[in-house]
């Protein structure tokens, strides 16, 4: 699952993800652009993580931080995400791309 996940990254593919979700008590399906693989920096538990931004999201907070074990499926999708929607921010990643300036 995960080195699907990194190609997806790789050739901006949007993904649709299963995940359990902890605070629906069920599992989720979503179309998300995955962004990241790797480490969060603002959780305490420094464990990898599945880091996507979520279309389908019903809260202002659009992405999903999610550890292997919530993460049920992931589908590589054939349609592309631009990473000029989401990405607002500098970053440094931890999954190698070329994303032009958002790399």
């Amino acid at each position: 699952m995960k080195d699907e996940f990194v190609q997806a990254i790789q050739s901006k593919n949007k993904v649709r993800l299963t995940f359990h979700s902890k605070e629906d008590g069920r599992p989720l399906v979503r179309v998300c652009a995955p962004m990241d693989y790797g480490p969060s920096r603002r959780a305490k538990d420094k464990s990898d993580r599945f880091h996507l931004w979520d279309y389908e999201s019903d809260s202002a907070q659009h992405v999903l931080s999610l550890l292997p074990n919530q993460v049920i499926r992931v589908e590589v999708l054939p349609e592309l995400f631009d990473p000029a929607e989401f990405v607002t921010w500098d970053t440094q990643w931890f999954v190698q791309r070329d994303w032009g300036h958002y790399s």
